[in-house]
């Protein structure tokens, strides 16, 4: 019962499109009529610079985080219900039921949810390459893979020393699931870069 409920808490939480509603409330714009036209805080940032983009992005993070930090290392949720608990802030995000099953990218939620599984690890190795894949000017859909295919390279040596964990490669391939079908259109463009 307590998984359900926070599945429940955590899809929740992911649903609720933070970054349109502060385009609504500060610029009285709607977001989605910038950037790729997603309410996500990359549109946030193009809309209202850093003045909602950095809210919208913390806003974004926190309720990946926030949820699957309490169930996971307060209600001690563990084994398969895990999966769940921490892919459903994403699935919320990405198909929000307030933004009739439109959302955003999923990229700053995904680090919360990593955050919260890992801690400092996790984040710290999908923005390193998140942070290079920019500097060599790769798409945006690219360096998203890069960097989560750079995360499963560290979880499969980190978890090589303790036994391999099925439910974090679960949680793995659910959510690079998830960001490659939000980032579809760009792959079909073919692998490239940045033209500015």
């Amino acid at each position: 019962m307590n998984t359900i409920l926070w599945v429940l808490i955590s899809f929740i939480s992911g649903s609720i499109p933070f970054s349109f509603l502060l385009g609504k409330i500060i610029l009285h714009t709607d977001i989605r009529k910038y950037g790729d036209g997603n309410p996500g805080a990359f549109n946030a940032w193009k809309a209202g610079k850093a003045k909602i983009g950095l809210p919208a992005l913390l806003l974004d993070f926190l309720k990946g985080v926030i949820p699957v930090m309490i169930a996971v290392r307060v209600v001690g949720i563990t084994g398969w219900g895990v999966i769940a608990v921490a892919l459903a802030p994403v699935i919320g995000h990405a198909f929000s039921p307030f933004m009739k099953f439109h959302g955003g990218k999923a990229v700053a939620v995904t680090f919360g949810i990593w955050t919260a599984l890992t801690l400092w690890q996790g984040p710290t190795i999908i923005g390193t390459f998140l942070g290079i894949s920019s500097t060599l000017k790769i798409a945006d859909a690219w360096s998203v893979m890069i960097s989560m295919l750079g995360l499963l390279i560290f979880l499969i040596f980190y978890y090589s020393l303790s036994g391999f964990d099925q439910v974090t490669f679960l949680i793995w391939t659910g959510n690079i699931m998830i960001l490659s079908y939000k980032h579809r259109d760009e792959f079909k463009k073919g692998f490239r870069r940045k033209s500015k």
